[in-house]
């Protein structure tokens, strides 16, 4: 914690450039270059106030980070799920993830630490300054709901990743009380991220916003998957089972333009970024940032623009894909999420690839498709909330209150129709049975969306591919390495350094 605090004291002076890099090109980031002003001239304006929460913004695409060679930050919430394999071995901390093997040095564990970090220190400081800014209430008030999400967002994967975590609140410096910090308990996390996404509920958003920023339908999705998580492992508070049921439910109930897409292409169809049924997204743009998926590209196969290129260092294990009925839509080559074929150089002829790939982030309009090339600008955003899993959520929890009803049973069927998937009626499940069509379901609908492993810790259960049922997560055997789950792995360990330079931190067993 302290390098990370050394770092990033008085970083306030750098808003002016990260202002240039983040929620797209919307309209809410034309402000005036702030880049000539000091620490002590800072907030006074509404634009400071605008550029401050667009650093915050900017500050949450760590997540698409690099992490060493053909490696990307994101690749630590899916190499140990076992549903993903690399084609390279170029890249040692990927590799160590891959095989259960990873240690405290690892990046990509020191990458999510730095930059959720980052992303509470910049809500920090606009959250104890703005409030003192003249300006248009209505704007201030959105813009504190916007830094009360975001970092009630970080402080979520904080919990989930180390557990116990320091909990910073306030804007820190080297003469700051808890400049070394210790871990609070998760549930003095828990209760600060449920107290910070109440207000956000009540800060004037909008219902849905087209430019990308954070809109009241996100804030709910979000409580959802917090009170959901709280009523799992470690916590097992079930009694949230409810709330996350009436919170999806709100969103449910008042959808509006948030739906189902009819078809699985336009979830990465980037002329529906931010709309239908992307709720909360992470916004990139070729002329700042380019969508960060990239590491899904078959290695050194011509299937973009760009000719034999890619690294392959995250595909479908064979084993997950082949778990997937062959009446599955989301199975179909080139239709879901999957591709099995594709055009050489994005749009000449077809060709085989030998074995299936990730579709689910494919941009056809940047990569080219069937006689038609590719723009080379891959402006689609990294979704992180979309309403397929707001339906999985109001089933799953609904379930768990009360057993099976006609609603849990409809927000399933609704996924499986559009993955043309018969679902059993109603009177055949009950529920024990109806939780485990849940789950099964999460892990196909939402595969290769960083969420699998937090289900995984939370149920304690992983997905059997084999036998289509569920293992107990200790002992586990991820057939994409043949390495068993341990205990320690229900947690990740913190990085070396920021223990070493903050001596009140401890380590998680284990490691």
């Amino acid at each position: 914690m302290k390098n990370f605090i050394k770092q990033h004291i008085n970083k306030i002076l750098g808003l002016s450039m990260l202002l240039i890099g983040t929620v797209g090109c919307s309209d809410f980031l034309d402000e005036e270059d702030p880049s000539n002003l000091q620490p002590e001239s800072f907030y006074t304006t509404a634009t400071h106030a605008q550029a401050a929460i667009a650093a915050v913004y900017a500050d949450a695409r760590f997540v698409g980070d690099g992490a060493g060679i053909f490696s990307s930050n994101w690749q630590l919430l899916m190499a140990p799920t076992g549903t993903t394999t690399t084609e390279t071995a170029q890249n040692s901390d990927l590799n160590n993830l891959y095989s259960l093997s990873y240690d405290d040095n690892n990046l990509h564990v020191r990458n999510w630490w730095g930059g959720i970090y980052e992303v509470i220190a910049n809500a920090n400081l606009v959250l104890e300054n703005v409030p003192g800014i003249d300006m248009e209430e209505a704007e201030k008030n959105r813009i504190l709901g916007e830094a009360k999400f975001l970092r009630a967002w970080a402080y979520f994967y904080a919990v989930r990743l180390w557990g116990d975590v320091p909990l910073i609140t306030q804007p820190q410096s080297a003469t700051s009380e808890d400049f070394f910090p210790e871990r609070a308990p998760q549930q003095e996390v828990y209760a600060q991220i449920l107290t910070d996404l109440t207000e956000a509920e009540n800060a004037g958003l909008p219902w849905t916003d087209e430019s990308g920023r954070v809109s009241e339908a996100a804030v709910k999705t979000l409580l959802a998957k917090v009170y959901l998580t709280m009523a799992g492992n470690p916590l097992n508070e079930t009694a949230r089972y409810a709330d996350a049921a009436a919170k999806a439910k709100e969103v449910i109930d008042n959808a509006g333009t948030i739906r189902l897409f009819e078809t699985y292409g336009q979830l990465h169809d980037e002329s529906f970024n931010n709309m239908g049924e992307h709720i909360f997204s992470l916004q990139y743009n070729d002329l700042v940032a380019a969508n960060p998926m990239g590491n899904m590209y078959p290695n050194f196969q011509p299937v973009t623009y760009r000719g034999p290129s890619g690294t392959g260092s995250t595909i479908p294990d064979i084993d997950f894909y082949n778990s997937y009925d062959d009446d599955d839509l989301r199975k179909e080559n080139r239709e879901g999420w999957f591709y099995t074929s594709y055009y050489e150089d994005g749009s000449g002829e077809l060709f085989d690839l030998g074995k299936p790939y990730i579709f689910k982030y494919f941009n056809r309009a940047a990569n080219g498709t069937q006689g038609v090339p590719g723009t080379a600008k891959d402006n689609l955003n990294l979704m992180i909330f979309r309403y397929a899993e707001v339906l999985l959520i109001y089933a799953e929890a609904s379930n768990e209150v009360g057993g099976p009803t006609q609603e849990a049973w409809e927000a399933l069927k609704a996924i499986r129709d559009r993955a043309t998937l018969d679902t059993p009626a109603l009177g055949t499940f009950d529920q024990q049975s109806f939780r485990e069509a849940v789950w099964t379901e999460r892990w196909h609908e939402l595969a290769f969306e960083m969420k699998v492993w937090f289900d995984m810790v939370r149920l304690r259960q992983v997905y059997n591919v084999t036998t289509g049922g569920f293992d107990n997560f200790v002992g586990h055997v991820n057939l994409n390495s043949d390495q068993a789950l341990q205990e320690k792995h229900l947690l990740f360990p913190l990085p070396e350094q920021e223990i070493i330079n903050s001596p009140n931190l401890t380590q998680n067993p284990g490691y």
